[in-house]
């Protein structure tokens, strides 16, 4: 019932920055909990950041502190993710995820839908 659609994704020289968008459409409802994860090639998919609906509690990963900014726009339905100063370990598939339950966690299982991810390259 909710389809997410990431993009923003690219290929950038350590330093640089990068926006991720993730739309949402569908029977979103109201109140929920939007998260950014991402997936190294040979690693496990880790959390990165989650927003509250409202946008009042935001939570990162301590990999991206003070580097990433979360923050959402409900009249579009989107969720972005302004990356700086990005790092070679950041490269990998970014995908946001939807909680309806709209409690912001960061396990991965608490997420009912999910986007099909876009590539975030970081060049040494």
């Amino acid at each position: 019932q909710v389809q997410l659609v990431e993009s923003g994704g690219g290929l950038v020289q350590a330093g640089g920055s990068l926006r991720l968008s993730c739309a949402a459409s569908g029977r979103t409802g109201s109140r929920y909990a939007l998260a950014w994860f991402r997936q190294a090639p040979g690693k496990e998919r880790e959390f990165v950041s989650t927003i509250t609906w409202s946008g009042g509690s935001a939570a990162y990963a301590n990999s991206v502190k003070d580097r990433f900014t979360i923050s959402r726009d409900n009249a579009k339905n989107t969720v972005y993710l302004q990356m700086n100063s990005l790092k070679p370990e950041d490269t990998a598939v970014y995908y946001c995820a939807a909680d309806l339950s709209g409690y912001g966690s960061r396990g991965e299982y608490a997420y009912e839908y999910w986007g099909q991810g876009t590539q975030v390259t970081v060049s040494s």
